[in-house]
């Protein structure tokens, strides 16, 4: 790595200075605060041996890479690296003056040098990185005054990374280990603990209030909903990915964000191949259904990230297929795409388009996924929809020759209650029998909860009734799902895709189930409301809702793959089913009532129990 020469010749110029002097004081403590006496040739050894010094040691300290970091970023690894190259340099200088045996040469000097040397190197360091951490003390000392919620080791690294972001001045540190109330970290004391922070940030003037857990840990999400209490603006630091995407490097001491919905996670994000998703994808041509929806349309922002040769995208509805041809055109203007407005009930119409372009990588989002709209009047549409289009587009798969197809599924399919959860099971179901069929085309199925933002989902409708002054509407106080992100959801369809055996069904560690009502007041919170202002009423729970949604049947036990997150689900042996029969028994069923559709649903799903 190359480096300013101005960048390197400045302090080594200073550090040669040092080296000099300090050797000149050796002399002088040894021979006249010792009071002994001085060899005759004294000037000839100064003479020769101040420059010979002040070489070895800066080549010494160049050497070792010293210069590489600017004195005023000096921490502890730079004084491990300074300490380094000063035993190297005294032991070659050392090395070089018996080599020269200078006459009378007094050798207590190599001894004495090191100390002096070694002082005044460290102390000239230390004193730029006083200097300017007061300069940046004094830069922030007009800034908003901001409260880091943390233990003291979470407030230590916050505090580091809030030194070079501007506009903030903590104010004080608000622990929840109520031992630690009291201490202090880099000079910012532990004013209270949770409970206190109201006081505190009334006392402080504070109105933000920082979050310095990390995100996964176990008590993130419970410190996030114990500090919303107090009516703060709640801030955290980036994700690492945040200042990939913004461009700015980790260093650079991008500025807090806001507390995102996200964060209720309680678990890390998950990471997953993207060398082998690219191997997947480069190249090749992809075919997303359901294109327009939340996971379809990330799932083709996330396919565009790995150089795919062609993306066609799919969609029923005509806004949705717009909205996503106009981001493309502005974030991807050189990705080639196709957009169709089809429906996947029309295999027809699924069959000439997948000929036409003979994708590689399908990737099947397509379907009707709302519970209680799904469940009497509409029962045959998710039926059409969920099964049969499901078996349309993987039969279409497999006529063009498609190397992979992954259905999208959920946790809901997972001993059902409801119509949408058992026709999703029955998609299952449906796509194995396929594939034990036609082993040339690789097909599985991904589980997964419920998606923070998408289309539907209780955020949006949260967001939607907080805009309108309330009241928020919660079916139970006790009801509990697994949430994921967007961009999760979409790199786990992926994933998949690379991943197990033709017949797989895919599940995700998820973490802790979140519940509802704490969604719900987080997001009241973090829209500066109270739930005096913005109550929460129970409504009770919908036709086919339950508490609580497994991803696993009773049944069912999980088998661990390459990636620690993702694991294959394994049921009891079921006979495959009689696809013709099944397609026979929907085309017939338009006229059934929702009772006796459900009826005949659970003799194909014996797991399914309607309500």
């Amino acid at each position: 790595m190359r480096f300013s020469t101005r960048a390197i010749w400045r302090p080594a110029a200073a550090d040669a200075l040092l080296v000099a002097l300090t050797w000149l004081l050796a002399f002088l403590f040894r021979f006249s605060l010792l009071r002994n006496d001085a060899p005759v040739n004294l000037a000839q050894i100064l003479w020769i041996s101040t420059p010979l010094a002040a070489v070895v040691w800066v080549a010494a300290l160049a050497g070792l890479g010293v210069y590489r970091t600017p004195w005023r970023h000096t921490s502890v690894p730079e004084f491990k690296r300074l300490a380094s190259a000063m035993i190297v340099a005294a032991l070659a200088l050392a090395a070089v003056l018996l080599l020269l045996r200078l006459p009378n040469f007094p050798r207590s000097i190599v001894l004495l040098h090191p100390l002096f040397a070694g002082a005044a190197l460290l102390g000239l360091r230390l004193g730029a990185r006083i200097l300017a951490e007061g300069r940046l003390t004094r830069s922030t000392a007009q800034g908003k005054p901001l409260l880091v919620l943390g233990t003291l080791d979470e407030a230590a690294r916050a505090l580091q990374s809030l030194r070079s972001s501007k506009g903030w001045q903590v104010a004080a540190l608000i622990s929840p280990n109520r031992g630690e109330v009291g201490r202090s970290v880099q000079g910012v004391r532990v004013a209270g603990s949770v409970d206190d922070l109201a006081r505190v940030a009334q006392a402080q003037g504070a109105s933000h209030a920082l979050i310095a857990s990390e995100p996964g840990s176990p008590a993130r999400r419970e410190l996030l909903l114990q500090a919303s209490d107090a009516h703060l603006a709640l801030l955290t630091l980036p994700r690492a990915d945040d200042w990939l995407q913004s461009g700015v490097s980790g260093g650079g001491g991008q500025a807090p964000r806001q507390v995102e919905l996200a964060d209720l996670l309680g678990r890390a994000a998950v990471q997953l191949d993207v060398r082998g998703l690219s191997s997947l994808l480069a190249g090749q041509v992809a075919l997303v259904t359901g294109a327009g929806g939340s996971i379809g349309s990330e799932l083709c922002r996330q396919i565009a990230r790995f150089g795919v040769r062609q993306l066609v995208c799919i969609d029923s509805s005509e806004i949705a297929i717009y909205a996503l041809e106009q981001e493309f055109k502005a974030r991807f203007p050189e990705l080639a795409v196709r957009y169709y407005t089809a429906n996947v009930r029309e295999p027809e119409r699924l069959l000439d388009l997948f000929k036409r372009h003979r994708p590689a990588v399908v990737l099947h989002a397509a379907a009707y996924k709302h519970v209680p709209l799904m469940e009497d009047d509409n029962a045959i549409e998710a039926l059409r929809t969920n099964v049969l289009g499901t078996l349309g587009a993987a039969r279409a798969a497999t006529a063009s020759g498609a190397q992979r197809f992954v259905l999208i599924s959920t946790d809901k399919a997972v001993n059902p209650t409801n119509v949408m959860g058992a026709s999703k099971r029955l998609a299952e179901l449906a796509l194995q029998a396929h594939a034990a069929q036609h082993p040339e085309t690789h097909c599985c199925a991904v589980r997964f909860g419920n998606v923070l933002g998408s289309s539907g989902s209780v955020v949006p409708r949260f967001a939607a009734q907080i805009a309108a002054g309330g009241p928020v509407t919660v079916t139970h106080p006790e009801i509990v799902r697994y949430f994921m992100t967007i961009p999760e959801a979409a790199q786990l369809v992926l994933q998949a895709g690379l991943m197990g055996e033709s017949g797989n069904i895919f599940v995700l560690d998820m973490g802790e189930p979140v519940k509802i009502v704490d969604l719900a007041r987080l997001m009241i919170r973090l829209s500066n409301k109270t739930e005096e202002e913005i109550p929460i009423h129970f409504t009770g729970l919908r036709p086919g809702e339950k508490l609580f949604e497994e991803l696993l049947a009773d049944d069912e036990t999980t088998l661990p793959t390459p990636h620690p997150k993702l694991r294959v689900a394994r049921q009891a042996e079921l006979a495959p089913l009689d696809l013709p029969a099944l397609q026979a028994w929907i085309a017939a069923s338009s006229a059934d009532s929702p009772a006796q559709i459900k009826a005949a649903l659970h003799a194909l799903v014996p797991e399914y129990t309607p309500q």
